[in-house]
């Protein structure tokens, strides 16, 4: 009876004050009678050690509320107080914190400043965005809180896609409002180097950029002077930097610039695809081991961190098979094959960097061959990296695929998901799970340059906070995702265009083949938010369309989906494009057989009138693997044809390629059939954009009943591409007759 009182006062309190759906949940909230009135008259009191926190609070006051309160060594009435000494009820946690709001005060007390910053983050929750008066009401309660693991990150990969130094240090004041304490810095990458070492000035005059054949130069680095800057804004909100140096594989950009490095002498270009690319740097070589030595050394002096991220990762060991010097080295060191020269290679880095009283961060991949004897080890092909190192007696940081992924699709990894995650695997005794530090979300920026990074990561990286944080026992997502809602409005005061919960619209089409037209039905999922359209190929906003019931559509038409959280439009435009064309719902037959992953070879998914989207991954397209693409279609009687089209998808990274060429063919009787048009693209295999290309032929207006397309698959990419020797794909999506 009592914990449904409890919970009875909670939701009436939060109802009246939406501001105390807290996320991270604290672990222990007791409400009170009565409010706290916050205005210019409150001092912040502080002792000298906790004046660094006094000053923020009242830079956050005056830049974000407008009000302007006094600092004071001095304990009175109506004042925020902050207090160092040992508190109960927090585990003996340095990062816990004691919040007692009452009608005079409101008491922050912690073991550290460390401490202090989080009941500042959680007041800072507590605070109305909005209001009336000069006044802010805040409700009487104490919370004891503290968390349950100590790495709560987030890996931001700057390499890939560069990131601005403002957009960085904006992603350490994120982290840290939702008590995230690492900021994993991917710094070096086959597509990228963003660092800069004065000793080997060409890795940001060559390797900090990326040419593309259309003459496009991409890229940027980080100045050491950035460097310093950014970290020691993260050392002010209690974020630890670690940076990420790659090696041995996932090096093309450090190899591009001194190709002696690699095994083979190059040359080579900074990696414009996404993949894993097989020239890596030569284990067998000294002058490698000399380059990181220095590299590192210079990193050293820019980031305090007690660890380093050195990769390991998805590293092939093809050029090492065939190298003179690598073959030497595993036959002088006595390794059995190449998996122990890369534990070779990896120990004698950990050694460097452990007489530089610095520690080793390592993907599961270091395990193989053998693990150096004080790494770390992040876990993200499943957790079993995890398990096999933390019964080694190695620390952990589990950040599997299925679950911290964030640059996934939310169809693949949704916000409930994500809330599920349990860092420590059940396999683990209570003793090895004392090895599991934490975890972070993944952002790996592939197909997300900084103007996408909030959609990826949030609310996704928002429940993983709660996750390491809190760490329910019991997973209650509708209770956490009612208080996301409220949440929602202090990520509107920080600018960040957050994404779904889960995947957000159903939408369902019906033909009617009679009327030739669609009836076009769309189920929002998400609660809370109103849906736009438009049909003109503009961009919707709240004075579109609004969505109330089944609309037709009865002309060939794009139409474009917009969701909206008042007046905030929430994730990206969902596109439809609809044809209504002579070839809807024919019958198509294949000479070559398409995959049945994709749709599961459906051949009515060319002719079902709905073209294919920006991901063919998800659906409304099929794939032909290492043949080329033949189809006949049935207009079941003569008509009168002058155009036909078929959408292809372009992916290079995947394999996933434009024909060298498409030609249509017509026919009366279908037994002879004439050229109607020979159709090719220039495309370049160094671009790894998704897009969806039409290949169309226009000609004199003519009667036919069949119609035949052929599409010619490159079949092989050169020995340059990522995945040379992988088998490529034709994606075909809907074909248009008019």
């Amino acid at each position: 009876m009592k914990k449904l009182t409890l919970i009875f006062l909670i939701g009436l309190i939060t109802n009246i004050y939406p501001q105390m759906n807290l996320i991270p949940k604290p672990q222990q909230l007791t409400i009170k009678d009565g409010t706290f009135i916050l205005n210019s008259q409150t001092v912040i009191s502080h002792s000298d050690e906790s004046k660094i926190i006094a000053n923020y609070l009242e830079d956050y006051l005056k830049s974000s509320l407008n009000i302007e309160t006094k600092l004071s060594e001095q304990k009175t009435t109506n004042s925020i107080r902050f207090v160092l000494r040992d508190v109960e009820n927090i585990n003996n946690n340095p990062e816990g914190y004691h919040l007692l709001v009452t009608k005079d005060n409101i008491l922050i007390e912690a073991n550290s400043n460390h401490g202090l910053f989080y009941g500042v983050q959680t007041l800072k929750q507590m605070l109305q965005l909005k209001t009336n008066n000069d006044n802010i009401e805040i409700p009487c309660l104490e919370i004891y809180d503290y968390p349950k693991f100590k790495w709560r990150g987030l890996n931001l990969d700057c390499c890939r896609h560069f990131m601005s130094k403002d957009f960085i240090k904006r992603y350490i004041d994120l982290l840290a409002f939702q008590k995230m304490n690492v900021l994993h810095w991917h710094l070096t990458e086959d597509q990228g180097w963003r660092i800069e070492i004065k000793k080997y000035p060409e890795l940001t005059k060559i390797g900090a950029f990326r040419k593309y054949d259309d003459g496009t130069v991409y890229g940027g680095y980080y100045s050491q002077d950035d460097i310093k800057e950014i970290v020691q804004y993260a050392k002010e909100r209690f974020i630890t930097v670690v940076p990420e140096i790659e090696m041995p594989g996932h090096s093309t950009a450090a190899i591009a610039t001194y190709p002696e490095l690699s095994c083979t002498g190059g040359p080579f270009e900074v990696g414009t695809l996404w993949g894993i690319y097989k020239d890596i740097y030569c284990a067998g070589n000294e002058n490698t081991f000399e380059f990181l030595e220095n590299v590192l050394t210079e990193v050293i002096d820019l980031f305090p961190s007690k660890y380093i991220h050195i990769g390991g990762d998805e590293a092939p060991k093809d050029r090492w098979q065939n190298c003179e010097k690598c073959q030497l080295r595993i036959k002088q060191e006595s390794l059995t094959d190449e998996h122990e020269l890369q534990s070779y290679f990896i120990k004698r880095i950990e050694e460097f960097l452990n007489s530089k009283g610095r520690e080793i961060i390592g993907w599961d991949e270091i395990l193989e061959g053998g693990l150096a004897p004080g790494a770390t080890v992040q876990s993200w092909r499943g957790t079993k990296g995890a398990i096999d190192a933390a019964k080694m007696d190695h620390n952990v940081i589990v950040s599997p695929t299925s679950h911290c992924y964030f640059d996934y699709p939310i169809e693949t990894t949704d916000v409930p998901k994500v809330y599920s995650f349990n860092p420590v695997p059940d396999e683990l005794t209570d003793e090895e799970a004392k090895h599991v530090l934490g975890s972070e979300g993944n952002m790996w920026t592939e197909y997300a340059p900084q103007h996408l990074v909030d959609y990826r990561l949030f609310p996704r990286l928002t429940a993983l906070a709660e996750v390491l944080w809190t760490y329910p026992v019991e997973r209650n997502y509708s209770d956490f995702s009612n208080r996301l809602q409220s949440f929602y409005d202090r990520l509107d005061a920080m600018n960040v265009n957050y994404n779904f919960e889960i995947p957000p619209l159903n939408i369902r089409e019906v033909f009617d083949k009679d009327k030739n037209q669609f009836r076009v039905t769309v189920d929002i999922k998400q609660s809370g938010l109103n849906l736009y359209y438009t049909t003109d190929d503009t961009e919707p906003n709240t004075k579109a369309n609004k969505y109330e019931n089944t609309f037709i559509i009865d002309k060939s038409s794009k139409i474009k989906f917009g969701l909206f959280r008042g007046e905030k439009k929430v994730g990206e435009t969902t596109e439809r494009s609809y044809s209504l064309s002579k070839a809807n719902n024919k019958k198509v037959i294949f000479t070559y057989q398409p995959s049945n992953r994709f749709e599961g070879g459906n051949s009515s998914i060319l002719t079902d009138g709905i073209q294919g989207g920006n991901n063919y991954r998800i659906g409304g397209y099929l794939g032909f693997q290492s043949t080329d693409f033949e189809a006949l279609i049935d207009l079941e009687s003569e008509v009168n044809i002058s155009k036909i089209s078929i959408g292809f998808f372009t992916a290079s990274s995947s394999l996933v390629l434009l024909p060298e060429f498409t030609e249509f063919f017509i026919s009366e009787d279908g037994e002879t059939f004439k050229s109607a048009g020979k159709v090719t693209k220039n495309f370049s295999l160094k671009d790894p954009s998704w897009k969806r290309i039409d290949f169309t032929t226009q000609f004199e207006e003519t009667k036919a009943r069949y119609i035949k397309i052929f599409a010619k698959n490159p079949m092989q990419v050169p020995e340059w591409h990522p995945a040379f020797e992988g088998k490529v794909w034709l994606m075909v999506d809907e074909i248009i007759v008019e």
